[in-house]
């Protein structure tokens, strides 16, 4: 059954970032206009992502051996926080930071960690997901990208898609078959982390409707993987992949997606835009936010009890991502409802890029169908 979810706080000692968080976002963030800050977790700038590496914000849940801070996932929440609520640019270092490298730090082995997670917390090493392949839709244990065992490693064939900053970024954790066929279904998936340079990798850039390039398909045509590259046991992929969409399904990130339109209007309003429809809507939204972060805060403190609440995070994701898109809905309303008054032209390009990217927030990190029937069978309704 779906555990309970009772109301946590953030500790003092990882709110204390805050001010510092802050002043660094002051001094990079200003000059950056509204419609790319409402990119923030897709918006890619390897230039900021060092900066944050030099300030030690990345790998801040990593053990400091392998250059982390050793701070727990509160810490973490508190800066992803406050980048999205700004509208930094975190794209590049984000799958690494927030998956692959807990990834590698819970499964890896010795080797990989000394390697991989340094050059993650110095904002150096960027990785990307390889889960998703072509014509399989959101069925995630329909893998048929295989990896076959030979002499002195692996070697890989198939293709992955919808891949985020594939092309940007150098290495990829892929999910793939190591034995048995697809009608095998969640036995015999592995992970291996690709490095993307290796000869018969090929990425092909995919533009969305808002004209950035941000997901790939990447092709692997005979690619000849090391005995290293296995993550964890063979066979053990399918496990530690659920362990990883935990990273990726209860952060502020499923609630803030909306929230650079959302404070640009509010800016607005402030300016003298204000009027009775206008406050009850902001009265509203608050009301649903502040919620859902109560949520998301919960979910987190049962991660850093060192649960796994897979249904809750799926849940968090579900009703996170449902705001994210009406926020741009109920303001396109709002807004049209008096268009005598004209809004800024920066708060029209804010929405007019968050309307156009919205639909997507339902999809990434799991449909809206897949994670209410993981909902529906934690509630013991399936």
């Amino acid at each position: 059954m779906l555990a309970a979810l009772p109301l946590s706080a953030i500790p003092a000692e990882d709110e204390a970032l805050r001010p510092a968080i802050r002043a660094f976002l002051a001094e990079h963030v200003p000059q950056i206009p509204p419609e790319r800050r409402a990119r923030s977790w897709m918006g890619f700038d390897a230039g900021f992502s060092r900066a944050l590496g030099g300030q030690g914000w990345l790998g801040l849940t990593f053990p400091e051996e392998y250059g982390g801070a050793g701070r727990g996932p509160f810490a973490r929440y508190v800066l992803v926080e406050e980048l999205l609520a700004a509208g930094a640019p975190v794209s590049a270092h984000w799958i690494a930071d927030r998956q692959s490298g807990p990834l590698i730090l819970r499964f890896g082995t010795e080797a990989q960690r000394r390697f991989h997670l340094p050059r993650i917390c110095r904002g150096e090493s960027f990785f990307c997901i390889g889960m998703s392949e072509p014509d399989t839709g959101s069925d995630l244990a329909s893998v048929s990208t295989r990896a076959v065992r030979e002499a002195g490693g692996w070697r890989l064939n198939g293709a992955k898609i919808w891949t985020t900053n594939a092309h940007h970024s150098h290495y990829m954790i892929a999910l793939v078959r190591s034995s048995g066929t697809a009608q095998d279904r969640h036995k015999g998936l592995s992970q291996f982390i690709i490095d993307l340079s290796l000869p018969g990798v090929r990425i092909s850039p995919i533009r969305d409707l808002a004209g950035d390039a941000h997901f790939s398909e990447v092709v692997f045509e005979d690619v000849l993987l090391p005995e290293d590259a296995l993550v964890g046991e063979e066979g053990a992929g399918w496990a530690q992949v659920n362990a990883e969409l935990a990273f990726e399904r209860s952060g502020p990130e499923r609630v803030l997606s909306s929230a650079v339109l959302l404070d640009e209007w509010i800016g607005w309003l402030r300016a003298g835009a204000a009027d009775a429809a206008s406050t009850a809507l902001l009265g509203r939204l608050l009301g649903h936010l502040a919620v859902l972060r109560a949520m998301s805060v919960a979910v987190t403190d049962r991660l850093v009890r060192g649960e796994s609440p897979v249904v809750e995070a799926a849940l968090v994701k579900d009703l996170g991502t449902e705001f994210e898109q009406a926020v741009p809905a109920l303001l396109e309303d709002r807004l049209g409802a008096d268009p005598a008054r004209e809004p800024p032209a920066a708060l029209l390009r804010a929405l007019a890029y968050t309307s156009a990217m919205a639909p997507s927030y339902s999809l990434r990190g799991g449909t809206r169908e897949i994670l209410r029937g993981m909902i529906a069978r934690g509630m013991g309704l399936r």
